[in-house]
């Protein structure tokens, strides 16, 4: 599965952006996905992830009720809504795709990446 992270960009405090992940390949459906980040100096953090349907989310303590994570199987992507950004939201975004079950926070279990998309949050 290769994996393609686009939407990024500048955004002022407050703002939205909506990050797409676009996988390539037929068996997107089998994977679980989830968002990290990595802003300078730090290590690389969970955002959140989804379920094989969908169905099922989960999201960090620090962006939950302001991101909201969605995936179309049909259309091999997964989206990232961001709302109310925060100057602390600041951080490359990275995609990931994981074939097995449980460790969703942890970016080890994860079988592929995408190549990040930068997100920016002014004050």
């Amino acid at each position: 599965v290769q994996l393609q992270a686009s939407g990024g960009g500048l955004v002022q405090a407050g703002g939205s952006l909506r990050l797409s992940c676009a996988a390539s390949g037929r068996t997107f459906s089998s994977y679980r996905m989830g968002w990290f980040r990595q802003a300078p100096g730090k290590e690389r953090e969970f955002v959140g992830a989804i379920s094989l349907s969908g169905s099922t989310t989960d999201y960090a303590d620090s962006v939950k009720g302001r991101f909201t994570i969605s995936r179309d199987n049909a259309k091999n992507t997964v989206y990232l809504q961001t709302n109310s950004l925060k100057p602390e939201d600041t951080a490359v975004y990275y995609c990931a795709a994981k074939a097995g079950v449980g460790g969703y926070y942890d970016s080890t279990r994860y079988d592929y990446w995408g190549q990040g998309t930068q997100v920016t949050v002014s004050s």
